[in-house]
């Protein structure tokens, strides 16, 4: 493998790291879960999804770091 190739792989690693840390790649757990449990219904749109998380999260408020 050579170095520009390595950096790449470490950059990719990084960038998949930080969407998870700052939950980027929520929707895209999501789309993955409703593939697999094989839900009858079509997923919701990206819209959709993060729209009801958010109402979800201010109806249930958790305690958080920030």
């Amino acid at each position: 493998m050579t170095v520009t190739a390595r950096t790449l792989t470490r950059l990719r690693a990084l960038h998949d790291w930080w969407r998870g840390v700052i939950g980027a790649d929520l929707y895209d757990r999501y789309l993955d879960h409703h593939r697999r449990s094989g839900h009858h219904h079509p997923p919701m749109s990206e819209r959709e999804y993060w729209r009801a998380r958010t109402a979800y999260q201010e109806s249930n408020p958790q305690g958080r770091c920030c």
